[in-house]
C-alpha cells in the first residue's frame, strides 16, 4: 500500500523545512530519491504527488520538500504566500536546507542508493550538490537551469542595487513577487563557486538531463551547454515540451500528461 509520512526540519535562518515521503510498504525499498523543486515551486505543485506515487509504485522512497524560503507555509501548502520569506531567499540558502534533508535522510534511513532529482532552479543546485556530495549515487535534472543569474536581467540589476528590491511575475497569479538584494549579493559573492558549467564538469557521477525542445522558461540549448560541460551525461529531449512537461497547478487528473510520464520513465530507467 502507498503511504505517505511528513516530517519537519529547521532550514536556514530558522525557517521550516516541511517535507514528505512517499513509499510502498509492501514493496522492499531499492533506494531513496530527493526531489528538489524550482524557482517559485513547492512539493505539492502540480503533478508531484503523482509522480511520488508512481515512483513509490516501483519501489523507490520518493522523498520531496519546501525550501524553507520557498513563500510556501504549513498553514497554505498550495501556493506561494509568505512573500517577506520569498525575498529574503538565496541560493546559499537553499543549498543548505538540502544539506539539511539529506543529512536527515542519512541519519534517518539505511543506507539504500541515494539519488537527486532537480527541476529548473531545484536542477541547480542538485548539479551543486553532485559534484560536492559523495553521498550521492546518480543525478537527473529535469529543464535545468546552467547559471543562478538567469533568473532575472542584467539590466534589473542597476534598479536593484538603487532600491534594495526587485519584482518577478507569477504567471499563473500574475501577482508581484519581490526579490531582496540579499539574492544578488549572496550570487555576487560566490559566483565562482555557483558557476553551474564548472560544476557540472565535477560531476563524476551517472547524470541524467531532460529537456523539453519547446521550454520557453529555460531554453533547450541551456540543456545542451550542460551536457557539453559533462561529456559524460546523458542528453535525452523531450520532444514537444514545455517547462513544466505538461502539468499545472492545481493538477486533478488520474494519471500523468503524457510527456510527463515520458520523463517519468526515463527517470525510471536510469536509476534502475
Amino acid at each position: 500500500m502507498i503511504k505517505q509520512e511528513h516530517f519537519i526540519l529547521t532550514g536556514a535562518a530558522g525557517k521550516v523545512i516541511s517535507g514528505d515521503l512517499t513509499f510502498d510498504d509492501a514493496l522492499e525499498i531499492k533506494g531513496t530519491i530527493l526531489f528538489i523543486h524550482g524557482f517559485k515551486g513547492f512539493k505539492d505543485w502540480g503533478a508531484h504527488n503523482l509522480m511520488a506515487s508512481y515512483f513509490a509504485q516501483q519501489g523507490y522512497r520518493y522523498i520531496k520538500f519546501n525550501l524553507s524560503h520557498s513563500g510556501v507555509t504549513q498553514q497554505q501548502p498550495n501556493d506561494v504566500t509568505d512573500l517577506q520569506a520569498f525575498a529574503e531567499n538565496t541560493v546559499s540558502k537553499e543549498l543548505a536546507d538540502v544539506q539539511t534533508v539529506i543529512n536527515y535522510i542519512s541519519h534517518t534511513y539505511t543506507s539504500n542508493q541515494l539519488y537527486l532529482i532537480g527541476h529548473s532552479r531545484g536542477g541547480g543546485l542538485a548539479i551543486l550538490t553532485a559534484a560536492n556530495d559523495p553521498r550521492i549515487s546518480k543525478v537527473v535534472t529535469w529543464s535545468a537551469i546552467a547559471d543562478f543569474s538567469s533568473l532575472w536581467k542584467p539590466e534589473q540589476e542597476e534598479e536593484w542595487k538603487k532600491t534594495g528590491k526587485i519584482f518577478v511575475e507569477n504567471a499563473r497569479t500574475k501577482e508581484k513577487m519581490p526579490l531582496n538584494i540579499s539574492l544578488l549579493e549572496d550570487f555576487k559573492e560566490h559566483e565562482d563557486e555557483y558557476n553551474l558549467l564548472n560544476a557540472a564538469k565535477k560531476v563524476a557521477i551517472p547524470w541524467l538531463i531532460l529537456h523539453g525542445d519547446e521550454d520557453v522558461n529555460v531554453q533547450f540549448s541551456v540543456a545542451q551547454q550542460l551536457a557539453q560541460a559533462q561529456v559524460n551525461a546523458q542528453l535525452q529531449k523531450i520532444e514537444g515540451a514545455n517547462h513544466v512537461y505538461g502539468a499545472s497547478h492545481p493538477y486533478t487528473e488520474p494519471s500523468l500528461p503524457p510527456q510527463l510520464k515520458e520523463v517519468y520513465e526515463k527517470t525510471l530507467a536510469f536509476l534502475t
